[in-house]
């Protein structure tokens, strides 16, 4: 068992370390879910079969003292060094993670916050793979209530308990792979972390722990495991993020935990055995829970406190800290919490110490939470920026003589006063105008002053049509403009059926896009704006107008079809293009861990600007009335794009754009509109 746990872990701590490697390691956690129904379903049979009753205080005493003060303690260190290491910006959902992950519910809090598009650029946080072990601990509590009604049920009808107990399970397994599969097809981002998704797998270890394999011929027993291994470290190479998981994907590693674990009830040594039992492989197996507790922190908090982007010397390093930690964990924590007198003596005194650990790091994570609020809602954005030579995208004309035009950058970590989202004022939402599915997707903005009859403009789209706002907005108070915003998450305004983000989306997801789409589109018409400035993630969104021609083919149609339909009722139509890629193309916190050499984040502008379907699309069109806005000198040279330029950071996170930076391009956008700027 040993040996499968040191499988599990490695492949775990590999995949988070190496991603694009061993792309999905990510299975050793089904693996580990497997081991534990297997492990905690022969606990309580043998339990109930000894004594016919489930002491289900003790069971869950003992489940206390084995595995939270060693989770307690990482959440702890986890929780200051957020508050040391890292910027303030992410201390607030690191906070409410490590609060989450105190409770064991940091898998409903992932999968809630994965419902939320502006979530998907979130940081990961020191505590977010607590979710696995909230799964688990679900599943401990859940688990030993429905065998104990299974016993009581059985005995009472004078059936035999075990067999009961397996139908049961075999129901429970049944049914658990059937909603697993809806739910990965239909929510795939929450499907991951839910628990009803995940808790099949556990069934499927009970199940092995109720079955005899004791008189399975040694041959067949040494080809099971062999088979298992095998499956398991395919699964492990052969899956990456884009497999939809977990699925009937995850069928395939339980499947072949469960055939490790299967082969190995027999009493004879298998082939195998002369490798997994030697002493490295159980050693990691002792110590797999603390290295998956630390790992994680590790590779989070390392490249911050070091000021440098993610090297193979440090994550060898930090591989070596981890296994460190995880062997003095094991040896001063884990161990000795299970035998700690001072509680152990009394189930009481076991549900006291973990009511008031638990406590303890609430409370932590409230602080940590709590004072990144206090500094969130001190930085807010100035009411307007001056645009200076030599500052920002002004650095960037080979007609401007500077003395860096890609100096470190004056402000790194970005927080509320940089966020592109930001709403001022004058803005009021519109929850009744056109809605994007459920949500308020429109805001009304009056910049007039009371001007009579003043010019109307539109900025839909996308968040990468939101993270415009702030120069429109500038523009529009120095002009006195009317603006009205409408933002729909991953979504284009474009007249071509959309099918996904990235990777193809939920029916219901890819029909509220649609709608959405063509709501604005009508009413862009019916309102006739002055201007309608668009733009959208059109690189990685999917579309499918049914004639299986090419992605960028079909993208840029659609557009021209949408504008085209705009320019004709008389409105003047600017797509906003050429942003380089960010995230896909270097760290997202590149500047922050080089902010004394930014200009080791410039990226080949071969790698970070591919073609743009909106400015393809803006060149194909006939019509003078569609003018685009071309970005990509403020972004890029001949050579390289940047992340910072005039002292100032270039990007908000991995995907859009710095708000002080963008503002600053507004003289160019007025000139490209034809207005004051």
């Amino acid at each position: 068992m040993q040996a499968l746990r040191a499988i599990a872990i490695l492949a775990v701590v590999l995949n988070h370390l190496w991603p694009t490697r061993l792309t999905g390691g990510y299975i050793g956690v089904d693996v580990f879910f497997v081991i534990s129904g297997f492990l905690i379903t022969s606990h309580l049979v043998r339990d109930a079969t000894s004594s016919g009753r489930i002491a289900l205080a003790s069971f869950y005493a003992r489940r206390v003292r084995r595995l939270l003060p060693a989770a307690l303690l990482v959440l702890l260190v986890s929780a200051v060094g957020t508050l040391l290491v890292l910027p303030y910006p992410r201390w607030t959902r690191g906070g409410a993670e490590i609060m989450a992950s105190a409770g064991y519910v940091e898998n409903w809090f992932l999968a809630a916050m994965s419902v939320d598009y502006s979530a998907l650029n979130d940081q990961a946080t020191v505590a977010q793979h607590y979710w696995s072990l909230s799964v688990e601990e679900q599943f401990y509590l859940v688990w030993p209530l429905l065998l104990l009604a299974t016993w009581w049920w059985a005995a009472k009808k004078a059936w035999r308990p075990r067999l009961v107990a397996a139908i049961t399970l075999g129901v429970v397994v049944t049914l658990g792979i059937a909603i697993s599969m809806l739910a990965t097809a239909g929510m795939p981002s929450q499907a991951y972390f839910v628990t009803y998704t995940r808790a099949w797998e556990f069934g499927i270890g009970g199940l092995l722990s109720l079955v005899t394999f004791r008189r399975l011929p040694r041959l067949a027993a040494n080809v099971l495991a062999i088979i298992g291994f095998v499956v398991i470290a395919v699964s492990a190479v052969a899956f990456g993020p884009e497999t939809p998981f977990p699925g009937a994907y995850a069928l395939l590693p339980v499947l072949g935990a469960g055939a490790v674990i299967a082969a190995g009830t027999v009493t004879q040594r298998l082939w195998h055995s002369r490798l997994t039992s030697l002493r490295p492989v159980q050693w990691l197996g002792d110590v797999s829970y603390s290295l998956y507790l630390w790992h994680w922190p590790l590779i989070v908090l390392v490249p911050s406190a070091l000021a440098s982007t993610m090297t193979t010397m440090m994550k060898v390093g930090i591989l070596g800290v981890a296994f460190v930690l995880a062997w003095l964990t094991y040896r001063l924590v884990e161990r000795p919490g299970q035998r700690w007198r001072l509680v152990a003596v009394s189930n009481r005194r076991t549900f006291l110490a973990m009511l008031a650990g638990m406590a303890t790091v609430i409370v932590a994570g409230g602080a940590l939470m709590l004072a990144g609020n206090l500094r969130v809602a001190a930085d807010v954005p100035p009411i307007s920026v001056t645009i200076q030579e030599c500052v920002g995208p002004q650095a960037m004309p080979q007609s401007v003589s500077c003395d860096d035009r890609f100096a470190p950058a004056a402000e790194t970590v970005m927080g509320p006063r940089n966020s592109y989202f930001h709403v001022p004022a004058e803005c009021v939402a519109r929850p009744d105008l056109l809605p994007f599915g459920d949500k308020t997707a429109t805001v009304e903005c009056d910049f007039s002053g009371g001007v009579e009859d003043p010019t109307t403009v539109w900025l839909v789209g996308d968040s990468h049509a939101q993270q415009w706002q702030g120069t429109v907005f500038d523009l529009a108070r120095q002009n006195h403009w009317s603006v009205m915003t409408s933002f729909g998450g991953g979504c284009p305004v474009i007249d071509v059926p959309f099918v996904g983000f990235r990777k193809a989306a939920p029916g219901a997801d890819q029909q509220r896009c649609r709608d959405w789409s063509t709501a604005v589109r009508a009413a862009v018409v019916e309102s006739k704006p002055d201007f309608v400035l668009t733009s959208s993630a059109g690189r990685v969104q999917l579309v499918d107008d049914g004639s299986g021609r090419p992605q960028d083919v079909q993208f840029s149609d659609g557009l021209v079809r949408t504008w085209t339909e705009w320019a004709d009722a008389g409105i003047t139509v600017i797509p906003l293009g050429g942003v380089p890629f960010n995230g896909e193309v270097r760290s997202p916190d590149c500047v922050v861990v080089n902010a004394g050499n930014p200009g080791a984040c410039a990226v080949p502008r071969s790698e970070a600007q591919p073609s743009d379907p909106y400015l393809v699309a803006a060149a194909q069109s006939a019509s003078p009335a569609i003018r685009a806005f071309d970005a990509d000198p403020y972004f890029c040279d001949s050579d390289a794009c940047y992340a910072v330029i005039g002292g100032v950071s270039v990007y908000y996170d991995a995907d859009h754009l710095n708000l002080d930076y963008v503002r600053r391009l507004a003289p160019p956008l007025a000139q490209a509109m034809g207005v004051a700027g």
